[in-house]
């Protein structure tokens, strides 16, 4: 396995050289973690420059997704770079887009060595920027926080290998797990400290889907209400076959200032459509909005640039998400009361069960929120 590169790598080194490449590769990941949901469709890398122990350029990928990470750090470091070590979150391209190669800024700097969390599996990079630094006579070192690089670019990696975005469920649950109370009336399932968690989460996404039921139920702004955050509030993402939001929703309403996409079929009327556009609401036609064609959905999310995907509801969307098998990461959030009698299932049909017990999800972290608990799982 590529993360047992670090054992073999690291092996002769002092305990003090792996403790220093430790530390400065846990501050690349979390400067990468800084443009997570602002730099799709590229990946969020951090990037960080170190001459004789001292950090001398630190980069992340800027939003928009550039410059990229490793020339922000090179260019605040400048000089210092010669014969520098250059921690990086993810392998440099090596190819021309809509800027240069980094591999070429690398090369250029005087970097005498690259420490390399992972490789991109981009198959125009897949290696190349490695080889084409080894080949320039710069030493370089893969495997370092390759664990925590493939969770962090987990929406590249699945964009890329898979076509889809990578898909985080969201799910807040009363102690007897329902997400509602009867008749679709508002109940407060978590308090504070967890929805403050939810927010942070949503400025870390690129887009928050939900489905028609739920917008026509509660009416939803959907965007990321942390102070001083708003700006950073993901595409907004509405399951619509029918294409029946209605005008005078509060997502319509927010279009031109939150992006607001609504997917529906092909065969939805095209005067519903013209009114949507008007209001600002970009239009989706997919070849079905329904929940049976997720697929198809997520294929034309990724095709427009998503890469990390959170589905917020409702009951019947998320299950549907998770029959299909199309869930990557799950965020439990439970709260300490029961609903009773007549409580919406979390999810529809299925058992909660369908998540806790199964056999395709493991159990990443849990943690209490004051009264709350959030418990999230992963795809095994």
């Amino acid at each position: 396995m590529i993360f047992r590169i670090l054992e073999d790598q690291y092996a002769q080194k002092s305990k003090e050289a792996k403790a220093a490449d430790q530390r400065f590769m846990q501050l690349a990941l979390s400067l990468g973690r800084r443009g997570l949901g602002r730099t799709w469709p590229n990946p969020a890398v951090g990037a960080v420059v170190v001459k004789d122990g001292v950090i001398v350029g630190r980069g992340w990928t800027q939003p928009g997704g550039r410059p990229h990470a490793e020339p922000e750090a090179l260019r605040r470091a400048g000089e210092a770079a010669r014969g520098a070590t250059l921690y990086v979150t993810l392998e440099p391209c090596s190819h021309f887009g809509k800027s240069p190669p980094c591999v070429d800024a690398v090369i250029a700097s005087g970097i005498a060595r690259v420490v390399s969390a992972i490789e991109d599996p981009n198959p125009e990079v897949a290696g190349q920027g490695h080889a084409k630094l080894r080949a320039a006579g710069i030493a370089v070192e893969v495997g370092l926080g390759g664990r925590e690089a493939a969770h962090d670019h987990a929406g590249h990696f699945r964009r890329i290998r898979d076509k889809r975005p990578h898909v985080i469920l969201k799910l807040a649950v009363s102690a007897d797990d329902k997400i509602g109370a009867a008749g679709h009336k508002p109940v407060a399932i978590t308090g504070e400290a967890a929805k403050t968690r939810v927010h942070l989460l949503r400025a870390q996404c690129d887009a928050i889907l939900v489905g028609i039921g739920t917008v026509l139920a509660d009416d939803p702004v959907l965007t990321c209400r942390l102070p001083g955050m708003e700006a950073r509030s993901p595409v907004r993402v509405v399951l619509d076959r029918a294409l029946r939001i209605p005008g005078t929703s509060r997502l319509v309403h927010s279009a031109r200032e939150t992006p607001l996409w609504v997917v529906g079929s092909q065969i939805a009327e095209a005067p519903a459509a013209a009114k949507l556009r008007a209001a600002g609401v970009e239009v989706i036609r997919a070849a079905s909005a329904s929940a049976t064609e997720l697929p198809v959905v997520l294929f034309a999310l990724a095709d427009n640039g998503v890469t990390r995907l959170l589905v917020e509801g409702g009951a019947r969307v998320a299950a549907s998400f998770v029959a299909a098998n199309l869930v990557d990461e799950i965020w439990l959030l439970r709260g300490p009361d029961a609903i009773g009698t007549g409580g919406i299932p979390a999810l529809d049909a299925l058992p909660l069960s369908a998540i806790t017990g199964s056999s395709a999800f493991k159990t990443r972290a849990s943690e209490p929120l004051g009264k709350d608990t959030l418990t999230i799982y992963e795809r095994v």
